[in-house]
């Protein structure tokens, strides 16, 4: 299946001012699949070194520092000749060699003209810590689950097509906006982990896909105590296991004290800054104000957590396929439309969503482009009231405001209302 980061990768390889990459994001996503992909397909070759499947490279690390000794070294290993530009060179489950992930350092100094890229399961926790990667001397690229327009691409390459020539202020002719609403449920309920995803193009079986699901849930929490390492495993399960619950109270902010009676920050707060940084969970905090720059008004004790993939959420939720098929209304629908949106959202934008909340707002997302500052609101069927982001609109004036809804694309008042499934095109469309 094709993914969007390709692109980048291409961008990647072709930069004048291009570095070692390191590969982020939560384990499954694709990584590996990504990275053999891009060597196939874009060089000559490519050298695979898994750190976890073959131990014994670690020693070529462990006692030279000198790139061009690693490459001689490779070379020999692999029986291929890396020529520089020509030869991909992939470190994969790279925090399993703490020296490997430091040599890319030598590799920007003395030999950038050589391609490395690297990746890692919770790579992320290990990047989050002080000193533990050369900063300054690698390019990083996050990677996600499959977003709507690749997971449409993949199982529907014929509606595809109609929904890349979609432009701004376009109204959707009626069959195929009911045509990419249908493909929207099916999302919701499959999501964007490539696994499940193939699973769908294969099977069509709904019970295949959901069996995928919860064997990946189970594996991300006996995940926890192998890699939390100093962190509190047991903690960080709580913390994961609770975000159904938090979601589904009225205000959605996170609590501590919802994830154990008398719960503290001081409980949790490691366990958090783990999931997050392990791309498990997207977090998104309170401003005291809708201006620019967003992080200067963050709220740092206010915030949300989301799932980092829906179809996932939507497992863990036990919400029946039938509900989101039939349309019809049930609980948790609308923070299961939030964390779509959300997960649509943050590869688009550089600063991550915010949102705001006061005591007459409610704003679900608030995002910054450029200079703008957009409210977004969000609504999971074709509910047009909106009262608080309304007013919120008339009061602040932004040069846009966008409803997300599963109502056609159209101007709405002030603001512009946009089908759900254009989400992943909300960038470029503004």
């Amino acid at each position: 299946m094709e993914r969007n980061a390709t692109e980048l990768l291409v961008k990647w390889k072709n930069s004048v001012n291009r570095k070692p990459l390191v590969l982020k994001g939560a384990r499954q996503v694709g990584k590996t699949w990504l990275m053999k992909d891009f060597g196939q397909r874009f060089y000559t070759n490519f050298i695979y070194c898994n750190f976890d499947e073959n131990t014994d490279l670690k020693s070529i690390f462990e006692t030279n520092k000198n790139p061009h000794r690693i490459i001689e070294l490779l070379s020999l290993i692999s029986g291929e000749k890396i020529i520089p530009g020509k030869t991909l060179i992939i470190f994969d489950e790279v925090q399993e060699c703490a020296e490997a992930l430091n040599c890319l350092k030598y590799f920007k100094e003395k030999a950038n003209d050589y391609h490395v890229i690297a990746a890692g399961s919770l790579l992320g926790t290990l990047l989050s810590q002080p000193k533990s990667y050369p900063v300054g001397m690698v390019n990083l690229l996050h990677v996600y689950p499959l977003t709507f327009d690749e997971f449409l691409k993949a199982i529907n390459p014929q509606l595809f097509k109609y929904f890349e020539t979609i432009k701004k202020d376009q109204t959707i002719e009626i069959a195929f906006h009911n045509l990419l609403l249908d493909a929207l449920n099916n999302y919701l309920i499959i999501g964007g982990m490539p696994e499940c995803v193939d699973a769908w193009i294969r099977e069509q079986d709904p019970k295949a896909v959901e069996s995928i699901q919860k064997e990946l849930i189970e594996f991300y929490e006996n995940d926890f105590s192998k890699h939390s390492g100093k962190i509190n495993s047991g903690r960080i399960l709580m913390v994961f296991r609770s975000i159904v619950s938090q979601l589904a109270k009225p205000n959605e902010k996170f609590m501590y004290g919802a994830v154990r009676e008398g719960g503290r920050a001081r409980d949790f707060e490691e366990a958090i800054e783990w999931l997050v940084s392990a791309g498990m969970l997207n977090r998104v905090y309170n401003v005291v104000k809708t201006e620019h720059p967003l992080k200067a008004f963050e709220k740092q004790n206010e915030f949300k957590l989301f799932f980092f993939d829906t179809g996932l959420l939507k497992t863990m939720a036990g919400i029946d396929n039938g509900s989101i098929l039939l349309k019809s209304d049930y609980q948790f629908k609308g923070q299961l439309a939030e964390n779509y949106v959300l997960q649509q959202l943050i590869p688009q934008f550089d600063v991550e969503p915010r949102y705001f909340s006061d005591k007459n707002s409610e704003i679900d997302f608030v995002l910054q482009y450029g200079s703008e500052i957009i409210p977004v609101e969000v609504k999971a069927g074709e509910d047009k009231s909106a009262p608080s982001f309304k007013r919120f609109v008339v009061k602040n004036k932004p040069k846009y405001a966008i409803r997300f809804s599963k109502l056609n694309y159209k101007k709405d008042g002030n603001f512009i209302n946009v089908p759900l499934y254009l989400t992943c095109k909300t960038a470029s469309l503004l």
